[in-house]
């Protein structure tokens, strides 16, 4: 089931909807780097937005994090 949560991310607000797996690794994350749910956020959609492939920002989330851990697990 997804969660929906409200985020301000570069001065606007937006909701973003993920499966609660996903919001417990992004808050892990957060944790470990010190930042805020909203700014690691954030810089995974300034990423998305340089990309040349055009996604939505939950698949963009999803991506970042698959990613990470792959990286960890390799």
């Amino acid at each position: 089931m997804l969660e929906k949560k409200s985020l301000a991310l570069s001065g606007h607000r937006t909701s973003l909807a993920l499966e609660a797996v996903f919001w417990a690794a992004l808050g892990n994350i957060a944790r470990e780097e010190n930042k805020s749910l909203a700014r690691l956020i954030a810089e995974i959609d300034q990423t998305r937005s340089k990309s040349e492939v055009r996604s939505g920002l939950a698949s963009a989330v999803r991506v970042w994090l698959f990613t990470r851990y792959a990286d960890v697990a390799a």
